[in-house]
């Protein structure tokens, strides 16, 4: 087959490699200059930051081998068994160097075609998908498999002729307002360097040089979802300025010496679909993402995985 994967997240990287190890014939198109979607790491100064997804959880035996497969790469790791005195148990994993690291480890050896901002997709008379980008660079495939936040999918469904069920392109997402800040010190945030919703205005904090892939202290604040919605009108420089009042009483004696302002538009969905991936009649289409075998990394995985295997079972 020939494939257009859109969107080089999570569950468009695990699609397209398992379709490559089969021999299939794939090309990634996403719109961001970097790939990895909610896996993203950054960097400001000699801070280095993971600012989308903080750690997963492995609870699937599919996602498992998954897993230990990043492990034995050296790609991934265990960072700690929960936060706060009472540890759960559960290995908290993150990217040895950063999130991106899962991200660019799964990208080796694909087609990814990044900075390319998808238009339209359509089909032709003889029913081959044509995905068109902005640019009028075209793309044919015999299948296409969408990934992107579902608004983003729903639109070029509809490009195509294709209507999602109701209950699918209805799906909205939590929003996150977060600031990234390099610290001078320590900040005042209990091992193992993090903390979930420890107050009213962030549902995370996490020192990513405690978590080991900083060299110097560099602290992620996610707002909740409830605090985000609240302030996401605000002008940038005054949601910053709430964010670092908020900041404060994690900072201890530590200064900030350099922030970033970000905006997570689609950061969690609101319910997933009961299904793992979403295809229309003649399975040539399949949506796929976090909105479907649920919001986590393992959902996002084992959902790209589902559509792949779909479109080569429907392939024969």
């Amino acid at each position: 087959m020939k494939v257009v994967v859109v969107g080089a997240g999570l569950a468009g990287l695990v699609a397209a490699r398992e379709l490559v190890s089969q021999g299939h014939a794939v090309t990634v198109i996403d719109k961001g200059r970097g790939i990895g979607g909610r896996l993203a790491t950054r960097r400001i100064g000699d801070g280095v930051f993971d600012h989308g997804a903080q750690f997963f959880t492995v609870r699937d035996d599919r996602f498992a081998a998954m897993v230990q497969g990043w492990v034995n790469a050296g790609v991934a790791r265990v960072w700690c068994h929960g936060f706060g005195p009472e540890q759960d148990g559960y290995p908290r994993y993150v990217g040895t160097t950063g999130m991106t690291a899962i991200a660019k480890h799964l990208a080796q050896g694909l087609d990814i075609r990044s900075a390319s901002l998808v238009f339209a997709v359509t089909r032709s008379d003889n029913g081959e998908w044509i995905t068109r980008l902005d640019t009028a660079e075209e793309f044919r495939s015999d299948v296409v498999i969408l990934t992107a936040p579902i608004a983003q999918s729903f639109g070029f469904a509809f490009t195509a002729g294709i209507e999602l069920p109701e209950e699918l392109r209805s799906i909205d997402y939590d929003r996150t307002l977060a600031l990234l800040a390099v610290l001078d010190g320590p900040p005042n945030i209990p091992a193992p360097g993090a903390v979930q919703n420890p107050d009213d205005t962030f549902s995370f904090i996490g020192d990513n040089h405690a978590k080991g892939i900083s060299p110097v202290h560099a602290v992620t604040f996610h707002a909740n979802p409830a605090w985000s919605l609240s302030n996401w009108d605000l002008a940038h420089d005054e949601a910053e300025l709430l964010l670092r009042e908020a900041a404060k009483p994690y900072l201890g004696t530590a200064q900030i010496v350099a922030a970033n302002f970000k905006r997570w538009r689609f950061a969690t969905p609101h319910r997933s679909w009961p299904s793992a991936h979403w295809a229309n009649d003649d399975s040539t289409m399949f949506v796929a993402g976090d909105a479907f075998a649920g919001p986590r990394m393992e959902g996002a995985t084992l959902s790209g995985l589902s559509a792949a295997r779909a479109a080569m079972a429907a392939r024969g």
